[in-house]
């Protein structure tokens, strides 16, 4: 490792103290001093002139009483639900992501600091966790600050007052970060790291090209995540989104009184079924179809399996209708002309369970079909004359060439679908069932109720929006606990 002098300067900081530099340990209390000031019992804003402010709200005496006194940054949100002025929701809220954001990295700070462990780049990933923990105190310090002056310029009066929290956090941010910046210039020049600037500078062309990407993203992709501030408000058109009454986890506790158990028990029990079954039966399919030797056959085969992925859903729900439709039906025509009764499928939710599984499997098949059989077509010939050679026969063949090469697109496909476990196939669940409430039990998933409430009550955006986050959350922790065990026994396999 190159040795690079110390900068004038950087002497205190660089001494060691317990075999640990000095300016990390300054880091670390820095971090620990400003994520003790963001737990809730820590005023950043007091109220003053109460009597006035209070008056001029035309609250009543009962939330008075609950709102006398200060607010932390993460109790600020309480305010605007308490008071439901929601033109303060928004900026409260993000007061709060910009705060929590910070708590998190700051722990992460401390713990590294503590432990040694500093990350995969050793000193570098530390300051670069740091810094962003100070520029996230930063902007909560300084949009509290912010905050107090818009409230008070709302309410045309001096009604709340900054503690000197936020001043502190905000200056010992900055002081912290200079610090932070100060020891990585070392460090990157002892790792020969260049860092970012110095990356866009030599590469500036190719950071263009990628312009309309992020471009791409963020008008798609992050822009309207803005919308998940639906979920906590009580929509209206004339305040907008941005000023209509803030009610903070409201739309939540619905849920959470709804029949919750049997919605997450359909949806996930049907989703990994999807996944299971139909995943194996791809496997299966494009194994077989590999293995075909007639040219003609081979394509005919393919091409008539991949067809139903192409068939709407719409479409679809026509052909089961007319399938097992209890007067003119398919199946109790030949049932009749049999001499056995009829059978009500529309009226009998046990048969549904198998129907839906049949039927997503039918359209899916020929899809996943075609991705396995991309892999197969990808395996050197090679491994199986070797394996013909030495007297291997086809079922030995698949199992140990085909199958073990076949794992990675499994997991990388297994991932893609857990992340959206709790989003059910609507289209497939909405137009074969509808609104048949005899087959809500065992064909009711989250999709569908949620489409059903917000359609039927008035301006409840912000219970879709809920449903939305909470299913999105949920994905997030499958897909990332998943992602952990799977890096853990493979780290190839593993999608990040």
């Amino acid at each position: 490792m190159v040795k690079a002098s110390i900068p004038p300067g950087n002497e205190l900081l660089e001494r060691e103290r317990g075999g640990q530099k000095q300016g990390v340990l300054i880091t670390a209390a820095s971090s620990l001093l400003m994520l003790i000031m963001t737990l809730p019992f820590i005023p950043w804003i007091a109220v003053v002139n109460t009597g006035t402010l209070y008056a001029h709200m035309g609250l009543e005496s009962e939330v008075i009483a609950e709102l006398d006194g200060g607010y932390s940054v993460l109790t600020i949100l309480s305010f605007v639900q308490e008071t439901r002025w929601g033109i303060l929701g928004f900026f409260a809220a993000l007061l709060l992501l910009a705060a929590l954001g910070a708590a998190f990295m700051h722990l992460v700070t401390v713990i590294r600091a503590a432990t040694r462990k500093y990350g995969q780049k050793g000193l570098l990933s530390f300051y670069g966790m740091a810094q962003a923990a100070m520029i996230l105190s930063f902007l909560a310090s300084a949009a509290t600050i912010v905050y107090m002056f818009y409230s008070n310029h709302h309410f045309g009066m001096t009604g709340f007052v900054a503690t000197p929290i936020p001043y502190i956090t905000l200056l010992l941010s900055v002081g912290t970060y200079i610090i932070i910046k100060k020891m990585e210039k070392r460090e990157r020049a002892l790792e020969k790291d260049h860092g970012f600037l110095e990356e866009l500078r030599r590469n500036w062309i190719l950071f263009v090209f990628l312009l309309p990407v992020i471009t791409y993203f963020l008008i798609n992709n992050y822009l309207p995540m803005v919308g998940i501030y639906f979920a906590f408000t009580q929509f209206n058109f004339r305040d907008g989104l941005f000023a209509s009454p803030f009610v903070g986890g409201r739309n939540f506790e619905f849920f959470f009184l709804m029949d919750l158990g049997r919605l997450v028990r359909n949806t996930v029990l049907y989703n990994v079924v999807f996944i299971g079954l139909g995943n194996i039966l791809q496997i299966v399919f494009a194994i077989m179809v590999s293995r075909v030797g007639n040219k003609y056959f081979k394509k005919t085969s393919q091409t008539l399996i991949f067809m139903p992925f192409f068939v709407s859903f719409v479409i679809l729900s026509v052909m089961v209708y007319n399938i097992l439709n209890y007067e003119i039906g398919i199946v109790n025509t030949i049932v009749t002309s049999m001499g056995m009764d009829r059978i009500d499928f529309y009226n009998t939710p046990h048969y549904w369970p198998f129907l839906i599984t049949f039927f997503f499997v039918w359209k899916n098949l020929g899809y996943g079909m075609v991705i396995y059989l991309a892999t197969i077509m990808s395996i050197s010939e090679e491994y199986y004359e070797a394996a013909q050679i030495d007297g291997a026969n086809v079922f030995q063949q698949i199992i140990y060439i085909t199958l073990p090469h076949l794992k990675p697109t499994f997991i990388i496909l297994l991932l893609f679908a857990l992340g959206g476990i709790m989003r059910g196939q609507f289209e497939l669940f909405y137009q074969i069932i509808g609104h048949n409430g005899r087959l809500f039990n065992v064909a009711d998933i989250f999709d569908t109720y949620v489409y059903r409430i917000t359609t039927t009550q008035p301006l409840s955006m912000g219970l879709g929006a809920a449903a939305g986050l909470f299913q999105s959350i949920f994905g997030f922790i499958i897909i990332m606990t998943t992602n952990f065990f799977i890096k853990r026994s493979n780290e190839e396999y593993a999608l990040f």
